[in-house]
């Protein structure tokens, strides 16, 4: 009995001297990953609180340098310059044109292409895989792409938006990956069994069960587009065309509505409001994506991780 606790009181120290140690471990551990959260938060958070509170401060209080995080002589008026144009809501328009019929296009290509390459057995799917991969690092360039557009005729229309970068093959891959990784191949034989034809397939079980991907892939074209304003530059003529994008643009190099300068006192204030007005075009630009993010974010977890991870 004496020896058996002998044993038992020695287990019983070794258990706590390892619970001792796992614990100051663990402790240590989650101090050096909130202290790097809390750091990666504030140097995130920062630029956009300044820039926030500069777009609501006096033109006079930017050029002075005297905001940091709070609004100094609180106004509105970079937001009625930016406004006051009615390029502004063309601008607006045709940006969340552009988002709404290019990322419905993304999906849907990126749909089609990514359920036959999660099917094992689909025939040449290797080849097809190595060919889009191959797109990934070699491209015709910009030249042989403005005449590709310019032979389709879609030079200055809503087309040459949104066509040209219907699919993304990164996209692709990790929505392939998902949909294999997650979706039994049992499912389409039982499926198959029952008449059901591929199309019916895709969109009456392979779309929901897939929604997690989808949204995420929803939100990188989204933002995609919403923030591309290179080819508007190469392939838009019309002005009530062009995105928000190249409208900001215009606005914060040219400064219109502030008309032209004419002495040295209007010339200065051209100089100030030219600070307001950067901020003010960024907060305008990025608001719309910022308010989408957070109700996407919840599915890169169950989407992005598990279509990037699993092979």
């Amino acid at each position: 009995m004496a020896v058996n606790e002998n044993i038992i009181r020695s287990i019983n120290v070794k258990r706590r001297t390892v619970n001792y140690y796992t614990s100051i471990s663990d402790k240590l551990y989650m101090l050096l990953v909130n202290i790097i959260l809390w750091s990666a938060l504030i140097v995130v958070l920062i630029p956009i609180i300044f820039i926030l509170a500069s777009s609501f401060s006096s033109a006079e209080a930017i050029a002075a340098g005297r905001v940091f995080l709070w609004p100094v002589e609180f106004n509105t008026r970079g937001y009625q310059l930016i406004f006051k144009t009615s390029a502004i809501k063309f601008g607006f328009r045709n940006s969340v044109l552009y988002t709404g019929l290019g990322t419905i296009i993304n999906i849907i290509m990126t749909m089609l292409a990514a359920y036959p390459l999660s099917r094992k057995d689909f025939q040449g799917r290797s080849f097809v895989t190595v060919l889009f991969s191959i797109t990934m690092f070699f491209s015709g360039g910009m030249i042989p792409t403005y005449l590709l557009i310019r032979s389709l005729g879609m030079i200055d229309t809503v087309w040459a938006m949104v066509i040209p970068n219907a699919m993304a093959v990164w996209n692709v891959i990790i929505t392939r990956t998902y949909i294999q990784s997650n979706i039994p191949h049992e499912l389409y034989e039982c499926a198959s069994l029952e008449g059901c034809g591929d199309f019916y397939y895709v969109i009456r079980i392979v779309v929901p069960l897939a929604k997690p991907i989808i949204a995420v892939m929803a939100l990188l074209y989204a933002v995609g587009h919403w923030n591309s304003y290179f080819n508007a530059m190469l392939y838009l003529r019309s002005e009530k065309l062009f995105p928000l994008q190249i409208i900001l643009r215009d606005i914060l190099i040219y400064n219109m509505g502030l008309g032209s300068p004419q002495d040295v006192e209007r010339q200065m204030e051209r100089l100030y409001f030219s600070y307001l007005l950067k901020y003010s075009t960024i907060i305008v630009g990025s608001l719309p994506m910022m308010i989408l993010y957070p109700f996407v974010q919840k599915y890169f977890i169950r989407g992005i991780m598990i279509g990037a991870l699993k092979g």
